[in-house]
């Protein structure tokens, strides 16, 4: 029985890998019997996860019309939901990706309350919306900004969530099965389902932003290390005469590497620098209040002088951190994601200047391609990866 249930999940992926495809093609590629595969088709297709096309009568010329079978992208539906400190972000997405219907709303507006009864609430709407039978919805997959262990959030510092037990109050509000993981750990997933790590077995995916940290893909399988912390990349050391000195993060509690690179910290040298250049058009600006890492990108990609001094210093430590990364892991891509993505183009040589002149081993190294839909849709393969159902061919 398991052989049989290993043998349809094997002919279900090759259809949605090569759809159009036929019987003929499937037993050929699989080495299985034509027998087999017609019987396991036929089971597909009363289950409505595979339809056929195609008559199989004569054509004019006076071969047979071939009957092909294609996968059924609408066969069931996955909730996609990424948890920011700022904004909630859901999306309905069918079994290949696509967006069917997507909601935001502010996190502070909601937090003390309780964000599931709203997630909840959101849930219904886009069903409602969409039109989407409630009995057609496979589950769900929840990012959050903090570490995660059997369906319990640790510890989400910008939430205020400590021991927050997540999956026991979601039961409480849908009757579908949902999966939580750390949001960098989902974006790692949504980019290799759909991204610019499609296909790559190994890889770091760096989201920086406010602080700066990671997720690792090793051997198709995510890294999630003792404790469930890998990839809190943000703690790299990469000075370490300044550690000596009076070193203070930039949060409480954050290390050393997004005290240095990450948008918070680039905000914050760039205003101490204008600060000290009465000339600098932003100098106005920065006696008001503390500039941006945004507007210190603006300037440094118009050649500005101060700027690009500041970003280039901590683009100098986020490079630092990613041969340190990647010569420890090895992956065949780095994908960067986060703010800073917004900037690609002028981030992404200076990186790689610098990493291709370190790292004992070639690596990629390309932006994210999902951008801010990397924590929804990568949400949804959280679920797909983690749900044992016949979309889970892993």
């Amino acid at each position: 029985m398991q052989m049989k249930s290993m043998n349809k999940k094997k002919v279900l992926q090759w259809i949605q890998t090569h759809s159009p495809t036929s019987r003929a093609e499937i037993a050929a590629n699989l080495s299985l019997s034509k027998p087999t595969v017609s019987l396991l088709v036929d089971e597909l297709m009363e289950e409505n996860w595979v339809y056929e096309k195609g008559s199989g009568e004569s054509s004019s010329q006076g071969g047979r019309r071939p009957i092909r079978l294609y996968f059924n992208e609408k066969a069931a539906y996955i909730i996609g939901t990424d948890i920011g400190g700022t904004n909630v972000k859901m999306m309905i997405s069918d079994l290949m990706g696509n967006v069917v219907c997507s909601r935001s709303f502010l996190t502070h507006h909601y937090v003390e309350k309780g964000l599931i009864p709203q997630i909840a609430k959101e849930v219904e709407g886009m069903l409602e919306a969409c039109h989407i039978p409630r009995e057609k919805v496979l589950g769900m997959g929840v990012g959050v900004p903090g570490i995660t262990q059997n369906g319990i959030v640790l510890e989400a510092p910008s939430l205020n969530w400590i021991r927050y037990p997540f999956i026991d109050l979601a039961t409480q509000h849908f009757s579908f099965p949902v999966y939580v993981d750390n949001d960098v750990n989902v974006a790692a997933l949504g980019e290799q389902w759909l991204g610019n790590a499609k296909r790559k077995k190994h890889v770091l995916f760096i989201a920086v932003g406010t602080g700066i940290g990671s997720g690792i893909i090793l051997d198709d399988q995510l890294y999630r290390g003792y404790g469930n912390a890998a990839g809190e990349i943000g703690y790299m050391v990469t000075n370490k005469n300044e550690m000596k000195t009076d070193f203070k993060p930039i949060f409480h509690r954050y290390g050393y590497l997004e005290s240095v690179a990450g948008g918070k910290a680039i905000g914050k040298r760039f205003t101490e620098c204008v600060l000290k250049e009465p000339q600098h058009p932003a100098y106005s600006h920065a006696q008001q209040e503390e500039l941006s890492g945004e507007l210190a990108f603006t300037f440094a990609k118009k050649g500005d002088r101060v700027a690009v001094a500041v970003v280039d210093e901590a683009l100098e430590h986020l490079a630092y951190g990613m041969i340190n990364a990647a010569s420890l892991l090895n992956p065949e891509v780095i994908i960067l994601g986060g703010g800073v993505c917004q900037s690609a183009d002028y981030v992404l040589p200076k990186l790689r200047q610098i990493v291709n002149h370190y790292l004992p081993s070639s690596v990629e190294l390309k932006a994210t391609k999902l951008g801010d839909h990397a924590g929804v849709l990568g949400a949804v393969s959280l679920f797909l990866r983690e749900h044992e159902s016949m979309m889970n061919f892993s």
